[in-house]
């Protein structure tokens, strides 16, 4: 059922892309090429159905997106509810005093070398 849905996103989408291409935002675009007054599609009517049709593919479009939720599954080995990576891998641990911090060890002093005493003449 996700792919149907998401193979109509997909067709919704392209005709979305092309109702609002061929709309004008002068008001011309494909209503401006139907000059003719006696058409039984005028350019007023060519202008509405162009509108209706730009808002019915949008919310079309919504309402599949909506509904591609409910259909979405997660990979395989995920659980369904959403965790931090940090609780999943230490587990619950609301509190940070109760997680053992473990210092790493401090880097053995190396000896100073020796200076030779100077020389003390006589």
């Amino acid at each position: 059922m996700g792919t149907v849905i998401s193979i109509l996103i997909i067709l919704v989408c392209l005709l979305l892309i092309m109702v609002v291409l061929v709309q004008n935002s002068k008001g011309g675009g494909l209503a401006s090429s139907f000059a003719s007054s006696n058409q039984v599609m005028g350019v007023r009517k060519t202008a509405d159905f162009l509108e209706k049709a730009t808002w019915t593919l949008a919310i079309a479009l919504l309402v599949l997106s909506l509904l591609s939720t409910a259909y979405n599954t997660p990979a395989e080995g995920t659980s369904k509810t959403t965790e931090s990576v940090t609780k999943q891998k230490g587990g619950d641990m609301p509190n940070a005093a109760k997680a053992p911090v473990k210092k790493a060890p401090a880097p053995a002093a190396a000896p100073a070398p020796a200076a030779p005493a100077p020389a003390q003449k006589k």
